[in-house]
């Protein structure tokens, strides 16, 4: 069997819980055309960041879309989120079943 995929980029961002609501609006203000959101939990240079209450809770999100409109997204997150929150945010290639969806 043949797999027909195309290529989209994967962004991903990981950052604090209180900005969940306004990240998501910017994302659906600027195209995306869907998103997954979880809880994220870790380590990094701001410290052990373990969700055990509510002002300390990270999420991740997850964004598959083409290249240009994810470097469109990183400038804004650059730009509006990353000197007032800790965020971080990559992207990765990956290919893709019914490209249409992304």
């Amino acid at each position: 069997m043949t797999l027909l995929t195309e290529k989209r980029t994967l962004l991903t961002i990981v950052t604090e819980a209180v900005v969940e609501q306004t990240l998501l609006r910017d994302l659906d203000r600027l195209g995306v055309r869907g998103y997954t959101v979880s809880d994220a939990r870790g380590k990094g240079s701001r410290g052990v960041r373990d969700a055990a209450w509510d002002e300390a809770a990270n999420i991740r999100v997850e964004v598959i879309c083409t290249r240009s409109l994810a470097e469109t997204l990183l400038g804004h997150l650059q730009q509006l989120y990353y000197s007032n929150y800790a965020m971080i945010a990559f992207l990765a290639d990956v290919d893709v079943l019914r490209p249409e969806k992304f």
